[in-house]
């Protein structure tokens, strides 16, 4: 149960399940915006078959608030029609992290505005471009307790060296979507 901020009403929350090239990712919102998006966890990566799933809602079409309409369109278009993902309109989020001021919530806005499809940035790149150039472990955790993956990119970070470092969904899902966007971005040119 998440609470609004008026009143601190619990809010009705809605689940689907998008069916996508990487597994089933599991979305919770509710009118006023989305919650959470759970990516599965990945051994190994798709290949082949799997990777050209459309993506589909397979559980919670009926009854779906905006936000999750919004985020069901905006995840189909990043994984099979990512040159428009820029033209749909992003959901609202409604997830306390989001909503109170803090280093975490600054370095997740920063990373949707800032670092852009198929590009990735260090955790130290990130720091300075939230303002704080020796947050780099900050970073790390805001990373870890982003609520909203893919679409606050938090697998375009990786570290100073050059390697992918961790992600929630695990290293080969990190290392599927970074390598999905530079191939979609070459295509893109």
């Amino acid at each position: 149960q998440v609470n609004s901020k008026q009143g601190g009403s619990p809010c009705k929350e809605k689940h689907v399940v998008l069916l996508s090239p990487v597994g089933k990712i599991e979305i919770s919102g509710c009118e006023t915006g989305l919650h959470e998006i759970k990516l599965p966890k990945m051994s190994v990566l798709p290949s082949g078959a799997e990777s050209s799933v459309a993506c589909e809602v397979c559980e919670g079409a009926e009854e779906m608030p905006e936000p999750l309409r919004q985020c069901t369109a905006w995840l189909r278009a990043y994984f099979c029609e990512p040159a428009t993902t820029g033209t749909l309109p992003l959901p609202a989020f409604h997830h306390p992290l989001l909503q109170r001021d803090s280093f975490t919530r600054q370095v997740l806005w920063t990373l949707l505005n800032d670092v852009k499809f198929g590009e990735a940035v260090s955790y130290k790149q990130l720091a300075d471009l939230a303002g704080n150039s020796r947050a780099a472990r900050a970073v790390g955790s805001a990373m870890r307790s982003n609520p909203i993956p893919i679409i606050i990119p938090c697998h375009r970070v990786i570290r100073s060296s050059g390697d992918t470092g961790h992600y929630g969904g695990g290293a080969p899902l990190k290392a599927w979507l970074l390598s999905h966007e530079r191939q979609q971005k070459e295509r893109m040119a």
